[in-house]
């Protein structure tokens, strides 16, 4: 019997709809026109074509080695890892033209005869993927908030034929609000705080009480609206000082990381441990490496605003007509049971399913036996919608 392993991975280079701008990061992808992606083929590489692909999304973060990929193809179907224009670039992200870069993936497997398209919306991915759905069945944005382009309702956005909400958080205005530290008085010092709204206050808790989570949850809400009132004042004297000529600048978000439900496991119970997806949630609230804490003015109000953000997963699901299928680990420290309730609820229609993993964790690294298990959820919903 022959056990040569199948190569089943090839790159994909898809045309992009919109290119020739250049920042630091993605500046070679997108002043050459290319989205980067890489397959995996059911069949093995020049063998016949699935008749469903899967694309695994995430607005920033390179999937093109994702974790699932592989394992999907050994199940049946051809899996798609791709990258935004924005790929490593978070800072600059605006999810507008990241619905964009769909539209052309979903375009070019289309015209390669794929019979069905599913979008896999990974942790950050969940919102966008809602964002895209609800744009390419109606689309209604003219403009990113701050202004300029995209126009969605002129982009080419074909419809996906279902959408999976994977280990996903309901839109990234809204998980950073849910983290954002409201203890912070400076936004030029996280060290200048209130104590009677510091959740690493050992005073305050954990366990935390419904007045101190009341009153922390509405303090959360209000940094962040003061954050957007700020960078909409920053562009408007941007464009008088400077004529038009910059039209954004970079700035700096302290403490991204306070959730009271990383330090309270009583919030939205599960099997999680106290912890966060970057270790020790006081460390993960102010080191670099978690999300949010480099943006843009324009990218702020694109991604982050609570109130002006175009990314608000259930939202979005409100109007999808796309079957929904929402996958959670139990065992999850960053998307909650919550999040996933959330987004399952938002879908108007019947054709939709809430399915936990138990145990499994949010990238499920360490975990063979829940990828396996996740994969096989995938593909055999994927493969349902024939």
């Amino acid at each position: 019997m022959d056990k040569t392993p199948i190569n089943r991975r090839e790159l994909l280079a898809v045309p992009m709809q919109s290119a020739g701008a250049m920042d630091v990061q993605s500046g070679v992808a997108r002043r050459a026109g290319v989205l980067w992606c890489t397959r995996h083929r059911a069949a093995g590489v020049g063998g016949p074509r699935a008749a469903t692909a899967v694309v695994v999304i995430h607005p920033s973060s390179n999937f093109m080695g994702h974790y699932a990929l592989e394992t999907l193809a050994e199940c049946g179907v051809d899996a798609i890892g791709m990258t935004t224009r924005y790929i490593g670039n978070e800072a600059m992200l605006l999810l507008e033209h990241c619905v964009v870069d769909i539209g052309s993936v979903v375009r070019h497997l289309r015209n390669e005869g794929y019979q069905r398209v599913v979008l896999v919306g990974n942790s950050g991915g969940g919102g966008l993927v809602a964002l895209y759905q609800n744009q390419a069945e109606h689309p209604t944005i003219t403009a990113a908030p701050a202004g300029g382009p995209p126009d969605l309702t002129r982009a080419d956005l074909p419809p996906a034929d279902g959408l999976i909400m994977l280990m996903a958080h309901p839109g990234r205005n809204i998980v950073l609000t849910e983290k954002l530290d409201p203890a912070i008085l400076d936004e030029n010092d996280p060290f200048q705080r209130d104590p009677a709204l510091d959740m690493f206050n050992p005073d305050n808790g954990p366990p935390y009480t419904p007045d101190f989570l009341a009153r922390y949850r509405a303090a959360q809400v209000a940094r962040n609206e003061r954050i957007t009132q700020w960078a909409i004042a920053q562009l408007a004297a941007l464009k008088e000082r400077t004529g038009g000529r910059v039209d954004d600048l970079p700035f700096v978000v302290h403490g991204t990381m306070a959730d009271p439900r990383n330090l309270d496991l009583s919030l939205d119970p599960s099997d999680r441990a106290a912890t966060t997806q970057w270790g020790d949630p006081y460390v993960a609230n102010l080191v670099p490496a978690s999300i949010g804490h480099y943006t843009s003015l324009r990218s702020w109000l694109s991604q982050w605003s609570t109130s002006l953000s175009n990314g608000n997963g259930p939202d979005r699901l409100q109007t999808v007509k796309a079957p929904v299928h929402v996958i959670y680990g139990t065992a999850d420290p960053g998307c909650y049971p919550g999040h996933a309730k959330m987004l399952y609820e938002a879908v108007p229609h019947d054709n939709k399913l809430l399915t936990p993993i138990p145990g499994a964790k949010h990238y499920l690294f360490d975990q063979p036996e829940h990828k396996r298990t996740c994969c096989r959820l995938i593909a055999d919903w994927s493969l349902s919608l024939a």
